[in-house]
């Protein structure tokens, strides 16, 4: 059998398969192009970070420039600020935000009343469901000088601000991480939750003839039911880690509150579409979107040496 009978006997199982599953091809194309065209298509448009970018001349018609942009990036004044912060925020997110919803996840399957658990449920997946621009518009008037929250952190430190308590610098993160908290904890649950319909319910019984309460139980048999996904959605997050929602930082930053808010992504934002330094705001996004990358690559084999589960 020589190589063409093999193509021609693959290209016929492709055709099979094809005609068999055709359905269900057919629903996953919208999703193949929506990834073509938004994430595929546009890394073309890379190019100009090694470019002096003109519109005038295209993208092939402007001059190369090597690396010089990311060398300027990285000598810039503002480099270490704006990596400093997205570092920190990112972190503080991967701290308290990623183990929320497992945690709530974990309290919701420890409730009894079924009434009481959807009543939780539908409070808590709320916050998803509204648009960012009117979380961020009740997130200004709650921290203005007489808003609810500025108002409690008065009361508790004792220290009269007589402004928003988003003009404090150092309070910025504090709010910016505690909003999406609130935003996305319950929403984050839904994958956990399916998690724990996964799990063995003879292993609960097995464990209470052995004694164990239910706080073992979760201990035991819970968590390490979940571990996979857990790490699953580790992995997922880490490979966004430095991409810290330019939309809503740029929603509720000001000039003064730079110091601790400037991040890669609004840095990028302002440099590529206030200033119309389209090539150095490229250069900027490709070095994100490249530690993002072997930020996924690490995790990944990392987990897969130490627990057996990765994406690949």
């Amino acid at each position: 059998m020589d190589l063409r009978e093999v193509d021609f006997m693959g290209m016929q199982g492709i055709v099979k398969e094809l005609r068999t599953n055709k359905y269900i091809y057919i629903m996953l194309a919208p999703v193949l192009l929506y990834y073509a065209i938004f994430n595929y298509g546009p890394m073309y448009g890379a190019i100009i970070a090694f470019k002096d970018f003109s519109p005038a001349l295209g993208i092939w018609g402007s001059p190369w420039s090597g690396f010089s942009h990311f060398v300027d990036f990285f000598n810039g004044i503002y480099f270490w600020r704006i990596l400093k912060n997205t570092i920190l925020i990112s972190i503080y997110e991967l701290v308290f935000g990623f183990p929320a919803p497992i945690i709530l996840a974990l309290l919701l399957n420890e409730l009894r009343s079924a009434m009481f658990k959807r009543m939780i449920q539908t409070v808590t997946y709320m916050p998803h469901f509204i648009s960012l621009v009117v979380i961020c518009g009740i997130l200004k008037d709650f921290t203005s000088s007489g808003g609810i929250i500025t108002l409690i952190y008065e009361w508790i430190t004792g220290r009269d601000l007589g402004e928003s308590l988003l003009l404090q610098p150092e309070m910025f993160r504090t709010i910016f991480v505690s909003s999406g908290i609130y935003q996305h904890i319950g929403w984050g649950t839904i994958i956990y939750l399916a998690a724990l319909t996964g799990i063995d319910m003879e292993q609960y019984e097995a464990a209470k003839m052995d004694g164990a309460n239910r706080f073992r139980q979760m201990l035991h048999i819970t968590i390490p039911g979940i571990l996979p996904t857990v790490i699953i959605m580790l992995i997922l997050n880490l490979g966004h880690m430095l991409s810290v929602s330019f939309e809503k930082i740029i929603l509720l930053y000001t000039p003064v509150t730079y110091e601790t808010a400037d991040v890669i992504s609004s840095y990028v934002y302002r440099i590529g579409l206030q200033d119309f330094n389209y090539s150095l705001s490229a250069a900027v996004g490709l070095f994100n979107s490249v530690i993002n990358f072997i930020m996924v690559i690490l995790a990944n084999a990392l987990s897969r040496k130490l627990n057996q589960t990765s994406l690949w």
